[in-house]
């Protein structure tokens, strides 16, 4: 197992923030879609992570995939946690708390391990970059890493108060 150090996220500007608010805009236009997509990269290239989720966990066809009622709404409930944190990217407190509850539930009740969520906010990366490659500026792009590291950093905050090893 890869062993991971707990990282610590950067700030976000008030321009960065603009500029994740408004590819976001874009991206939960087509809410739905864009989870299964980052879900299904996710399981295809993690299929190591498809171990948390019965309802799908031995689905090796992406097409099954996409077709999977629970896969869909666990892709929206993923979706919808990423809208609220950005949403709320100028209340700190309402995204730590939102976070922890993510973390919360995964690290007790489904105890995934951490190093899922940051290969999880990876792809997201991924996709959004390819399927919005317009609105994926260098600086947009700068943008979203540090998103990234914040969900992570944030999630995983639970884990390491709950002596997960690091």
């Amino acid at each position: 197992m890869e062993i991971e150090r707990w990282e610590r996220s950067e700030e976000i500007s008030d321009a960065e923030k603009k500029v994740i608010q408004e590819t976001w805009s874009r991206v939960y236009a087509n809410c739905e879609d864009v989870g299964v997509s980052i879900l299904i990269r996710f399981f295809v290239n993690f299929p190591s992570a498809k171990q948390y989720f019965s309802q799908f966990k031995h689905m090796e066809d992406p097409l099954e995939m996409e077709r999977s009622l629970q896969l869909r709404k666990h892709a929206r409930r993923v979706m919808g946690a990423i809208n609220t944190v950005v949403e709320n990217l100028n209340d700190s407190e309402k995204v730590s708390s939102v976070l922890a509850l993510v973390g919360k539930a995964h690290a007790v009740k489904h105890k995934v391990e951490p190093i899922y969520f940051k290969k999880l906010t990876g792809v997201m990366l991924e996709v959004i970059a390819e399927e919005y490659a317009d609105d994926f500026t260098p600086e947009a792009h700068g943008a979203w890493t540090k998103m990234k590291t914040l969900i992570y950093t944030h999630v995983t905050a639970v884990y390491k108060e709950m002596g997960w090893p690091q």
